[in-house]
């Protein structure tokens, strides 16, 4: 008996090399695809006119004034990238215990959002009513005796939510993982006319050491006291991941986010299967970084890596992906 017929015997005449063979066939037999349409572009906006200023902690990401964000947004529409992210970096002097600067109709975020969208207004407008960019003390609320207050907190972001969509927001992403928020916003949204904003919910947004360069980004990383243990989920827990998740559902949420992305790719899988829900992953910015930094010591292939990654989270189950390498994957995916 040659080799050839021993190997047949056992393996039953099944060889899973025979759809490998040729670039056709493993095309034929993809089971999953990374298109333009999956990506979102999170976007740093800072005050004043003319400016882009490089992250030191993310690599060919910058924080960038108004009328370069509408430059390099109508660039991410020419691309095909159908929504962008936005998150501000608020003057100090802005920022105070309440965070209140999140309830002026003309703060910042809401500036770019008006700028934005009438520049651009072929490409969807995601923002966040999380107060870390508007506190003095770097929490995602409104921090009273050492205790960030859950209802009182939800009032708040609930009337910074009408005013981002008054602004031209299409969807709301609330982040700072309040109880019940997802049923007050939509409230507030429908109670104000804003019945066709949508909502997307960091439904599963883990205490994790992944958001260290976004928090340059916005310059809280100096002013947070203490850690968000108490109101972001375990890396530890699965389960009540899925239950926070389920509670959003309940009151809402029109999709559901899952925060960070790589390491929480189970929780992708997991939230997908259960609520059929569309839904989104925030590849953050640690893991653009290590990204990054790698390649840039020639460590790994970047563009490589940065294309796998982001097909594993089509295989996880995501509908789409937020991700600073949208800009990068879009010009790659448009050569074929």
């Amino acid at each position: 008996m040659d080799k050839t017929h021993l190997v047949d015997e056992i393996t039953g005449h099944r060889r899973m090399r025979r759809n490998r063979k040729a670039d056709w066939t493993r095309r034929l037999v993809q089971e999953n695809r990374l298109t333009v349409d999956d990506l979102i572009w999170p976007i740093f906006i800072v005050p004043g006119t003319g400016i882009v200023d490089p992250i030191a902690a993310m690599p060919g990401v910058s924080r960038m004034s108004i009328d370069k964000a509408v430059e390099a947004v109508r660039e991410a529409a020419d691309l095909g990238i159908p929504a962008i992210a936005t998150f501000p970096d608020i003057e100090m002097e802005l920022r105070d215990e309440t965070g209140s600067n999140s309830l002026v109709a003309n703060n910042l975020i809401n500036q770019a959002t008006a700028a934005i969208k009438k520049a651009v207004p072929n490409i969807g407008i995601i923002t966040d009513v999380a107060l870390d960019p508007f506190t003095s003390h770097g929490h995602d609320g409104i921090l009273r005796d050492g205790i960030i207050v859950n209802d009182e907190t939800v009032d708040q972001i609930v009337k910074a939510a009408v005013m981002q969509a008054d602004a031209g927001a299409d969807i709301i992403a609330p982040s700072e993982m309040m109880d019940g928020r997802i049923g007050a916003i939509r409230r507030g949204l429908d109670a104000a006319g804003h019945q066709d904003v949508g909502i997307m919910s960091y439904a599963t947004k883990f205490s994790s050491g992944f958001y260290g360069p976004y928090r340059e980004a916005i310059n809280t990383s100096g002013l947070l006291k203490g850690d968000k243990n108490s109101y972001y989920i375990s890396p530890a827990n699965g389960t009540e991941a899925v239950r926070d998740a389920a509670l959003d559902v309940e009151e809402g949420a029109d999709m559901l986010m899952v925060k960070p992305g790589l390491a929480y790719l189970d929780i992708c899988w997991r939230i997908k299967e259960a609520f059929g829900l569309p839904t989104f992953a925030y590849q953050v910015s640690g893991e653009y970084t290590q990204i990054k930094a790698a390649a840039m010591n020639g460590w790994i292939d970047g563009d490589r890596i940065m294309m796998e990654t982001l097909l594993c989270f089509k295989r996880a189950g995501c509908d789409g992906i937020l991700t600073y390498f949208a800009i990068e994957a879009a010009k790659k995916l448009s050569k074929g």
